[in-house]
């Protein structure tokens, strides 16, 4: 029987098989509508809610950098992140050079390694005999230093701080929730689905983050490298047509080496857009360091640098301990730091560090029985650069020179290099340092460069030459030249003292000398006058230029960033006892001598090599006609442009954060990418250490106004060229003119702008006690 809505009776397992298929479907539907949802876990293999995975609370981001066009990180977000890195503790460690030596305390160690307490030296030398046992024909490392730096310590560190870096970035970023895994293993397969086999297995691409909702796939870089190891699974993974709309996204923490970005950029025209237009790989730098984590013990580096006693290293004293003296060595150097583990999530290290632009610019407020903190500042390089080399001659320049400038009194604080006073060269002490010799021989460089400068034939000389014909002059004249600083940049407060900029320049003025030089032309008054006009035209902007910006003077400006810093801890010592009052005008540099392949320089040498170009010129020309320069170095007067807080904190805002986390990690200057800081001090890992035992107080540490000691009239003439007696040549642009080696009055308060970040450079400026009329250079 029928009914006349279904005229046609439905044999009842049709009907049977339409509700069962109506079931399909409608579970189906539910499958296909619910994946989305559930394919944060779905495909889920080895990997971990990054939340859960790194405890962490929150909400997921609804937009990422990436996603908007943005490639970096704001820097007013740049921040740091610690890391457990207790290995640091014993860079310290030492085994003798000698194999004899060194084989019979290897031979106490007769325990398996694992046997002795993590990170104690007993493990760490039975590490060291396995590794030496195992190596027995062909070693990596020639030295146990290498070996500790390079195999032990900086492996684990970069592991330790790669971890932490992505803990950081997942939170930062907000991967949170169900749809972001860590740690994922994503296989990688081929066109017709099937597993792209290398070395016999499966390939397999572990992604540090992954939301397969958005078809994200995150590596994580602490530093600015990439994993070579991983290029063929990106290759093979991006051509999966099944992964055609898939975004790999590189997450370093530091600026991208240029390997890195060439990588990318292949990478990226590679594998094209995804179906919306966007890059199928992108990059970010979430710009942020990672801080060593450690408590110092009786195994850790001390800090060479500016400090008195067993301070542990921080990030300068790390850094520059790498540093090799040549650029073979340190092309040796970055080899093996490139083939260790971890290596892709290595940070700053020295090869990214130009130490030819090494300056001190910042101090800490001395606090007895603490270490002082600093800060360096050098020029950013990429690391396939070929630099690196020399941070330790140029650090120790730096350090030895902030001494020199405290345990001297302000009336040694002077060079003289003129032909009619071989004896009154420098005084004898400070010709015994590095600082004097780098302003004695900065000195005779500045002359070498002015007869340059003055060639006829060519350049700015033939320009000059032109303007003394036009002027009707017959020749030029003798010329005293010296460097002072112009008014220089500083900031104090309650941190400390941050040097901003300290420029130099150079003053000419005529002079008359009896020894007899190569130019016979005699000038009249009006014609001098109007010599001078044309060289300081011509000449003087040009070798100020170079003073202030070229390689042959960049010691001459390290060595005066100490005597920045060493007058704004004087000054501070005169306030409170720190632990300096014992250096300050003590006299006694025993400590920072001459050193390397300077150790056997005298004041002697440089004189002669002046006085022989004075007599008989750099160069000679056709009209035979010469003019001869001479003059010094003079910062017994510095003018100064005191920095108010507001524009420090608009042009610098960043500087107090920057150099804080630089005193732990080599950071990147948030306020000039460009530039690297690197720091130590008791804002360094483990606090500080021990505190040095108070000095005792042997003066005031009041620097004398004018020189206090002056040769008697008998006494005798010291030979050519050797170090004379402590008071300044008569005439000479130090002494009481310059207000000596103290503070200038400037009626404020102590640490206020107007006071001391001014003051200090004028301060600073004692660095040599110099004749007006007589010094040459």
């Amino acid at each position: 029987m029928t009914t006349g809505t279904d005229p046609t009776p439905i044999p009842h397992r049709r009907r049977q098989w339409r509700n069962i298929a109506l079931a399909l479907a409608c579970t189906g539907a539910l499958t296909i509508t619910g994946l989305a949802s559930l394919q944060g876990t779905a495909y889920a293999a080895k990997g971990k809610r990054c939340d859960r995975m790194y405890q962490l609370n929150g909400d997921e981001s609804t937009s990422l950098p990436w996603d908007e066009g943005i490639t970096q990180r704001s820097v007013n977000d740049w921040d740091s992140y610690g890391f457990s890195a207790p290995r640091q503790a014993l860079d310290g460690l030492t085994l003798p050079d000698d194999p004899v030596e060194q084989a019979k305390i290897l031979a106490t160690i007769t325990k398996p390694y694992k046997k002795y307490p993590a990170n104690s030296r007993e493990r760490v030398l039975a590490q060291y005999r396995d590794y030496l046992r195992k190596n027995a024909q062909s070693r990596k490392y020639s030295t146990f230093a290498d070996w500790l730096r390079y195999a032990w310590i900086q492996p684990n560190n970069n592991n330790k701080r790669g971890n932490a870096f992505e803990k950081k970035a997942v939170g930062d970023l907000g991967l949170i929730g169900p749809d972001w895994l860590c740690q994922e293993d994503v296989p990688v397969l081929d066109e017709n689905g099937d597993p792209v086999i290398e070395d016999g297995k499966p390939l397999v691409r572990r992604f540090d983050a992954v939301n397969y909702k958005t078809k994200q796939f995150v590596e994580f870089k602490a530093g600015g490298g990439y994993d070579s190891k991983q290029n063929l699974a990106n290759e093979k993974f991006l051509a999966d047509p099944q992964r055609r709309d898939a975004r790999i996204v590189y997450v370093n923490g530091e600026e991208k080496q240029n390997s890195t970005k060439n990588y990318l950029d292949r990478l990226a025209q590679q594998a094209g857009d995804d179906s919306e237009g966007r890059p199928r790989v992108v990059s970010y730098e979430h710009i942020t360091e990672g801080e060593p984590e450690y408590k110092p013990g009786p195994y850790t580096a001390a800090d060479p640098n500016l400090n008195t006693g067993e301070e542990p290293g921080g990030a300068a004293s790390q850094v520059i301990d790498g540093s090799e003296e040549t650029p073979g060595e340190m092309a040796a150097e970055q080899q093996l730091i490139s083939e260790e583990e971890g290596a892709d999530e290595a940070v700053h290290g020295p090869g990214g560090v130009d130490f030819s632009t090494l300056q001190l610019s910042y101090v800490g407020k001395p606090v007895r029985g603490q270490a002082l903190d600093y800060a360096y500042s050098a020029r950013q390089v990429d690391e396939s650069a070929g630099l690196g080399y020399g941070g330790k001659e140029k650090a120790q320049l730096i350090s030895d020179s902030f001494f020199t400038w405290l345990a001297l009194t302000p009336d040694k604080f002077w060079v003289n290099l003129n032909p009619d006073q071989p004896d009154r060269v420098m005084d004898h002490t400070f010709g015994k340092t590095d600082a004097g010799r780098v302003l004695l021989q900065a000195d005779l460089q500045m002359k070498h460069d002015f007869a340059k400068d003055l060639d006829p034939r060519q350049g700015i000389g033939q320009q000059l030459m032109d303007a003394i014909r036009r002027a009707g002059l017959p020749c030029g004249s003798v010329e005293r030249n010296w460097i002072v600083p112009k008014p220089a940049q500083v900031r104090a407060d309650s941190n400390g003292l941050y040097i901003l900029a300290a420029p130099l320049q150079v003053n000419s003025v005529a002079a008359t000398v009896k020894t007899p030089t190569p130019n016979s032309c005699v000038l009249s008054a009006a014609q001098r006058l109007t010599y001078q006009t044309l060289v300081r035209q011509f000449i003087v902007p040009d070798i100020e230029q170079k003073i202030n910006t070229t390689p042959q003077y960049a010691d001459l400006r390290r060595v005066y960033s100490a005597r920045v810093a060493a007058e704004y801890v004087r000054e501070q010592d005169q306030q409170q006892a720190t632990q300096y009052r014992s250096i300050i005008n003590s006299n006694n540099v025993a400590k920072w001598p001459l050193r390397g392949a300077n150790r056997t320089w005298t004041p002697r040498q440089t004189w002669e090599a002046y006085y022989k170009s004075f007599t008989q010129g750099d160069y000679s020309y056709p009209c035979g006609q010469k003019v001869c320069v001479l003059g010094g170095v003079d910062f017994s007067k510095a003018p100064r442009r005191n920095v108010s807080r507001a524009q420090f904190t608009v042009q610098h805002r960043n500087l107090p954060r920057s150099t804080k986390t630089s005193a732990r990690a080599m950071t990147t200057s948030a306020d000039n990418a460009q530039l690297l800081l690197l720091g130590g001090g008791k804002l360094s890992a483990g606090g500080g250490g021990t505190p040095t035992p108070t000095p005792t107080a042997t003066s005031t540490g009041k620097p004398s106004a004018s020189p206090t000691h002056t040769p008697s009239p008998g006494h005798s003439t010291p030979a050519p060229g050797t170090p004379g007696p402590s008071t300044p040549p008569e005439g000479s642009g130090g002494g009481n003119q310059g207000g000596g080696g103290g503070l200038a009055a400037t009626g404020t308060e102590a640490l206020t702008l107007a006071g001391i970040a001014a003051a200090l450079l004028a301060v600073g400026a004692a660095l040599v006690w110099r004749r007006r009329r007589g010094m040459h250079s």
